[in-house]
């Protein structure tokens, strides 16, 4: 595992890094930006790409599904495959395989080939994001390293708002295609950026033989199946299908598998006895719901935009991307808080600004637009700024060193399992709460109430009376009663992740502050 050079003698000039450095630094940040990005830039486009390629609403989802799905297994075994193979071929390598599947997507003329495509993409994309910080740990001295968070901090905040806006911008302007292939040029910088600015080093092929198989079998059954449930239940009626059924013994299956590898294999390929610690324990857990909060604002805000306010692809894209602007503005500042801040503090505003602007999305109408989000949209993105950038960092302070590459990766798996979790559980929700609440509204109206009976009367006349005026005078009625209760399931659901990051918040005071002087940065 590498390990940052130590801190020069007393008195002596401390050097910075150099030009080839800072290549490979941007390198990790355009990587983790291009995986992170592609979670979400079908979202927007994906209606039109399921009419292309003939798949239906159902299998459509699938698009975006698979990519998530290999992306959370290839996260944690992201260390273990940088050990065996060197990080510049191991990373060149990534790249190249990225980029060729995600010029497959590009041609896909059908659901499997493009399925295919999304799994591969995943899959390199998923072992982009931990490398990010490997680099930086590696290639910048520890007093520019912080520079180097930040900026790839800002990635894993600004790729899932970025997504939206850029789909739907090169679908309604281009072609849905080119939300694939503005990875080529993307990826062809991102390998000279890599061949530059990063040293070889050899291959330890007999990592092979070491490895954690049973363990690495069982991230493959245990999260892959997990992911998928959670993804799919709602659309299958979770326990009412059979597949959720199969795929959650798949999982129950891996996850047993991964706790065997965990008593037996030399070196697990990933240590979950950290989960055991009290402040990395704590981390975790905030990771999912910030991950949660993070993928399910994104989700929840463009559906009500589309649903309410009749917004397109673009428009609420545009809306989403507002949160990313505190992230932007903050990157030249991380530096100087992480060095003079308390990470608690941090830590803890960011998640109570979370809290605060869900609260602030709780009280929607039907008249509602895009502009009623534009204050708490940005004071989510400072508090996702405050909560992801130095969660990151209090992975790592809360492990030794020789742990803080497996901290890094429990992290961001965390993050994306998060996200998993909490769209699953808003997409549940929204279901329950719009039938609860439709007839919640449909009970209140009572045909015997003279107020309603007159609206009734006036209504059908306007709309030419007789049995037909009557009929479409009744369907106004559902129609009304159906958006107000749609309207309402969302404010639940901004409520739901307020009362959930609120329940989370105290674990920020568990968390542990970062030494003074210079930090550890995460390691694979």
């Amino acid at each position: 595992m590498p390990v940052p050079d130590a801190p020069p003698a007393v008195g002596q000039p401390v050097a910075n890094a150099d030009l080839t450095a800072w290549l490979a630094v941007a390198a990790g940040a355009i990587g983790a930006l291009m995986a992170t990005l592609d979670i979400s830039i079908v979202n927007s486009s994906l209606p039109t790409i399921q009419g292309e390629i003939g798949a239906s609403a159902t299998e459509g989802t699938w698009v975006a599904t698979a990519y998530l799905v290999s992306e959370i297994i290839a996260i944690p075994l992201t260390g273990w495959l940088e050990r065996t193979f060197g990080l510049k071929r191991f990373l060149m390598v990534a790249v190249v395989l990225f980029t060729a599947f995600s010029v497959m997507c590009g041609l896909s003329q059908n659901l499997t080939m493009m399925i295919a495509g999304r799994v591969g993409q995943g899959f390199m994309g998923g072992v982009l994001i931990p490398t990010g910080m490997t680099i930086i740990a590696t290639r910048l001295p520890r007093h520019q390293q912080p520079i180097g968070t930040a900026l790839f901090g800002s990635t894993l905040i600004m790729g899932p708002l970025f997504g939206p806006l850029l789909g739907g911008w090169l679908t309604e302007n281009f072609s849905w295609h080119y939300a694939f292939f503005v990875n080529v040029p993307v990826g062809m910088i991102l390998l000279g950026f890599i061949m530059v600015g990063l040293p070889w080093t050899k291959m330890r092929l007999q990592e092979f033989v070491h490895a954690d198989w049973l363990g690495i079998a069982g991230m493959a059954l245990g999260l892959g199946g997990l992911t998928v449930v959670l993804e799919e239940g709602n659309r299958e009626q979770w326990f009412e299908s059979s597949l959720i059924w199969q795929l959650t013994i798949a999982t129950i299956v891996g996850f047993v598998l991964i706790a065997v590898g965990q008593m037996t294999a030399r070196r697990p390929v990933v240590k979950l006895a950290l989960l055991r610690q009290p402040a990395f324990a704590s981390v975790f857990i905030l990771g999912l719901v910030v991950g949660a909060a993070l993928y399910g604002t994104a989700y929840v805000i463009p559906q009500f935009l589309v649903a309410i306010a009749g917004y397109d692809a673009l428009q609420s894209g545009q809306v989403v991307f507002l949160s990313g602007i505190p992230a932007a503005m903050m990157m030249p500042l991380f530096p100087l808080i992480v060095a003079k801040v308390d990470l608690r503090v941090v830590v803890g505003t960011g998640v109570l600004l979370m809290a605060a602007s869900c609260w602030m999305d709780t009280t929607l109408t039907a008249d509602a637009n895009g502009a009623e989000f534009t204050v708490s949209q940005l004071m989510r993105g400072l508090g996702q700024a405050f909560s992801m950038m130095f969660l990151n960092q209090a992975a790592i302070a809360s492990v030794s060193t020789e742990d803080a590459g497996d901290a890094a990766g429990l992290f961001n798996a965390a993050r994306n399992l998060g996200g998993s979790i909490g769209l699953a559980l808003l997409a549940t929700l929204q279901e329950r709460r719009l039938d609860y609440h439709l007839w919640t509204l449909h009970s209140s109206l009572s045909a015997n109430d003279p107020g309603v009976q007159d609206w009734v009367s006036s209504q059908a006349a306007s709309l030419g009376g007789g049995p037909d005026g009557l009929a479409g005078a009744i369907r106004s009625i559902d129609t009304s009663l159906a958006r107000d209760a749609l309207v309402m399931a969302f404010n639940d659901e901004f409520t739901a992740l307020m009362i959930g990051i609120l329940l989370v918040a105290p674990l920020v005071l568990l968390l542990r502050p970062l030494p003074k002087g210079p930090h550890k940065m995460a390691m694979h």
